[in-house]
């Protein structure tokens, strides 16, 4: 700053334009005071805002709530009461795991200490988490590396110093998530080494720790109440007492964890953090954070856009989570200790039904070595399990939600060329995964086959549709397995195999078994070829319906890949834009007394907060009024986006709500993964360079404000575009995007 100052003089005293100067020396805004990791903590978001860096190991965190949908994320912005920091967390799901190795410090005599706090004593941001507890005289500090969690305690001089290592605690105990097994050692006076399994989400869950304190500690271990004597045990659920003696320097603690074995921990904690310098790993953490968020800088004067953005970029970052040991292991698929070939790196918590939509589109654009990272990812999870995953969690097959979606980010990296490994692999796994294996759910009792390999599939393949009075969910499952077998008539494609593209082409169009010409809507048929009755298309039940988390007005426009197919169902464009009308314009009321709580967010029965209604908005480009896709993207921006706790409106996702935001803010958007087109929009910010391969893509909004919500004009390099699409190729060699707003739509085209 000195030497700055010192510039700004000289500038002056030689007669030079000491702004033009400092303009042309200006250093880049800092990202990082623009995200809040508090965003999306409150309502349903299913945030947490501890500590963590970009697809870590450990997220280092509060636990606030422990049962319930509330506590999938382990916090909740309402709560005050803190039970400790626990090391794994998932970030916005709907389900709730993990909680793993949890530490609490306190200055009472307790058995149960439990922390009280207020907010105005809490602060987070990218890599780092503070509160001071109410009634313990404490002040609590979290960072944390990729596989490293470390805590600072800062005690009051003459209190009692205390430490609880809960090894009984994990997130929903009473919601099926138990402890099956638990192993440690105390070490010495400083250190403990420990395995624990659980079964919940992931049914067969093993972490592994390495826990170092800064000094020497008294030890006492309880299980169910009994004091017990030793430094080894087994067992489930135990509690360690750790006394430290009074010291006015804060108590340092740090817990490597790893997905093998103690081992396996004890080399990532040498690995990555050695020493004991809290305010480096901090500062580490914060440069991790601000090197991973200027893949796109973006200007603008409103400040919650910015905030909501970076937020938003941060929330897009932080899963799928690195499952590897720095040696290079990892637990597989198939329950055994892997060796990762160099390269390769294992990764956990791919929530794809939700994040192929928009999350894995967006991380092709800003980390397209990631994105291709993370598609041979999951296609060894097919080598080592025999399918695709569904929702990997842990080295666990969960089997959640809908389809096989693994399919749709590996067709997406075959658009955007960024297939790394064999392309006839890919085909294989996807052939095998969208093909109904009973030997798999046979074989594989005891982590849910008919989960991962539903009968949906089987129905598919002997009726081209699935029969809803033969199984629940048949619409849903019927409308995406149509979208995912296009996907992998792409990937055949791209492998040059014809006769597979044909098949999978065939099996693409399957959709249309469900519309209903007479209602236009996608509707349950039975085995014998008649429409279910009595239809009401705003009935939802969440666990027996024939939609999923939704109804048929939030599921009927889900064909993704052939909406010139759609549109010819409903008569052409003007009857295809008169059925958009009324999805966004009808009444927001949902029937059922068992509805589904994940309908959120409504303009109508458009539910922003469910991610099958994400692209709906952008379907207004396939019609003669792409006018009210600006409208209704600006209304779902400014309405649906807050910088607030309870500013995401549905369970955040692993990054797909925000996906959604980053893109939609800058103006365009994917309808169709796999397909390498995106359409446009309406950007909410003035300016965005977004850091790719062939330099920078830049994006300017002329006459921007929230007045000026309608694009009169699009300039791509110096072209103005006829249509509103272009492509991803284009984006990737870099360039200039030109909006010109105005606040009036422009005559339909």
């Amino acid at each position: 700053m000195r030497l700055f100052n010192l510039f700004i003089v000289a500038c002056c005293l030689l007669g030079v334009s000491c702004q033009q100067k400092a303009t042309q020396t200006a250093v880049a805004e800092d990202p990082l005071q623009y995200v809040d990791p508090f965003i999306g903590t409150g309502f349903h978001g299913h945030t947490f805002p501890g500590a963590t860096v970009p697809n870590s190991m450990v997220q280092l965190s509060p636990d606030t709530h422990l049962m319930g949908w509330e506590a999938s994320g382990g916090y909740h912005s309402k709560d005050s009461l803190i039970y400790g920091f626990s090391h794994t967390h998932l970030s916005g799901t709907g389900i709730g795991d993990m909680g793993d190795v949890l530490l609490i410090p306190y200055t009472s005599d307790e058995a149960k200490p439990v922390a009280k706090f207020s907010k105005d004593k809490e602060e987070a941001s990218a890599g780092y988490y503070k509160v001071a507890f109410d009634n313990y005289d404490v002040v609590s500090e979290l960072t944390a590396t990729k596989r490293v969690g470390m805590h600072r305690y800062q005690f009051a001089s003459n209190a009692k110093r205390n430490v609880l290592l809960d090894l009984s605690h994990i997130l929903q105990a009473n919601w099926g998530h138990k402890m099956v097994g638990n192993e440690f050692k105390i070490i010495d006076n400083k250190t403990i080494l420990g395995v624990q399994r659980t079964s919940g989400w992931a049914t067969d869950h093993l972490i592994a720790y390495r826990a170092e304190f800064s000094e020497p500690f008294k030890v006492k271990v309880t299980e169910k109440g009994k004091t017990l004597k030793g430094t080894e045990f087994k067992g489930e659920n135990f509690k360690v007492y750790l006394h430290f003696a009074k010291n006015e320097k804060p108590l340092l603690v740090k817990v490597a964890l790893s997905p093998v074995d103690a081992d396996g921990a004890t080399k990532n904690l040498q690995a990555e953090l050695p020493g004991w310098d809290f305010d480096k790993v901090v500062r580490d953490a914060k440069d991790e954070w601000r090197d991973a968020l200027t893949g796109i800088e973006i200007e603008t004067n409103d400040k919650d856009v910015k905030t909501n953005f970076y937020t938003a970029m941060y929330h897009s970052m932080v899963s799928p989570y690195t499952y590897q040991d720095v040696d290079g292991r990892y637990r597989g698929m198939n329950k055994e200790v892997m060796q990762a070939p160099k390269g390769f790196v294992n990764y956990t918590v791919f929530s794809l039904w939700d994040t192929f939509r928009a999350f894995h589109p967006l991380i092709t654009i800003i980390q397209p070595e990631r994105a291709a990272e993370w598609a041979e990812s999951l296609v060894q999870k097919y080598r080592e399990g025999g399918v695709l995953p569904k929702w990997p969690l842990a080295s666990n097959y969960t089997g959640t939600m809908v389809g096989y979606p693994a399919v749709s980010v590996l067709a997406d990296a075959v658009a955007k060329n960024l297939v790394t490994g064999d392309i006839n692999d890919w085909l294989k796994a996807s052939v095998t995964s969208s093909t109904y294996q009973a030997d798999f759910v046979k074989n594989n009792k005891g982590f849910r086959p008919e989960r991962v390999m539903p009968r949906h599939i089987y129905f598919k393949e002997k009726m081209e549709y699935v029969p809803c009075d033969s199984i629940t969910a048949s619409v849903s499952y019927g409308q995406e397995m149509a979208y995912y077998d296009w996907c992998v008539a792409r990937i055949a494609e791209g492998a040059g195999n014809k006769k597979v593209m044909a098949d999978y082409d065939k099996k693409a169009m399957y959709f249309k078994h469900y519309f209903d010409p007479s209602t236009g809507l996608m509707r349950g048929k039975k085995a014998d070829g008649t429409w279910k009755t009595p239809f009401r298309p705003k009935f939802s039940d969440h666990h027996h319906s024939d939609y999923v988390e939704g109804n048929s007005w939030q599921w009927s426009f889900l064909v993704p890949h052939a909406i010139e197919e759609l549109k010819q169902l409903h008569g052409g464009a003007d009857h295809f834009e008169s059925m958009l009308d009324t999805l966004f314009t009808t009444s927001s009321e949902i029937e059922g007394e068992h509805a589904s709580a994940d309908i959120t967010g409504l303009i109508g029965q458009y539910a922003h907060g469910n991610e099958p209604s994400h692209h709906m908005a952008y379907l207004y480009n396939w019609t003669n009024a792409p006018h009210k896709t600006q409208e209704y993207i600006d209304q779902i921006l400014y309405g649906f986006y807050e910088p607030t706790p309870a500013g995401i409106i549905g369970n955040e996702d692993c990054g797909q709500m925000s996906a959604w935001y980053v893109l939609s803010a800058m103006g365009f958007y994917q309808v169709c993964p796999g397909d390498a087109t995106y359409t446009i929009g309406r950007p909410i910010v003035d300016k965005a360079k977004i850091r790719v391969p062939g330099g920078t893509f830049e994006i300017i909004t002329h006459n921007n404000s929230k007045a000026n919500k309608h694009v009169q004009k699009v300039v791509l390099n110096g072209q103005t575009l006829d249509k509103p699409f272009f492509s991803h190729q284009t984006l990737m060699k870099g360039g200039k995007l030109e909006f010109y707003m105005g606040s009036q739509p422009k005559a339909s085209r």
